[in-house]
């Protein structure tokens, strides 16, 4: 049986799930502790409190892990400004700019009123 290598990315989204998943853990904690918009008391007060926390840990956890992750992946972009002299920042502003426009005699005025 071969042993393979992890990909270098799948180890990145694994530990950014990890880190995700703590920092969840701690806003949840944080949460509860303060008793933010009265959650604390609802909970502890629940016969279902357990399973609250758990799911409102989970999805935190999956909204912290996905911008964990995409924050890293991000921070992975390689810099490649120097192809343009201006940077490859600027882009072209179009102003608008007014045009003549020809208004008829007052007979052809009259023709559209009515």
């Amino acid at each position: 049986m071969s042993h393979q290598k992890m990909p270098d990315l799948i180890k990145l989204y694994i530990k950014s799930c990890a880190i995700g998943f703590v920092l969840a853990a701690v806003f949840v904690g944080l949460v509860l502790w303060f008793d933010v918009a009265g959650l604390g008391h609802l909970i502890a007060g629940s016969d279902i409190g357990v399973m609250a926390v758990i799911v409102f840990w989970v999805l935190n956890g999956i909204v912290f892990a996905g911008v964990q992750f995409a924050i890293a992946v991000m921070g992975m972009a390689e810099d490649d400004d120097d192809d343009d002299p201006r940077g490859g920042r600027m882009m072209p502003v179009f102003l608008a700019e007014p045009i003549p426009v020809r208004v008829s005699d007052r007979k052809d005025r009259r023709r559209f009123r009515q």
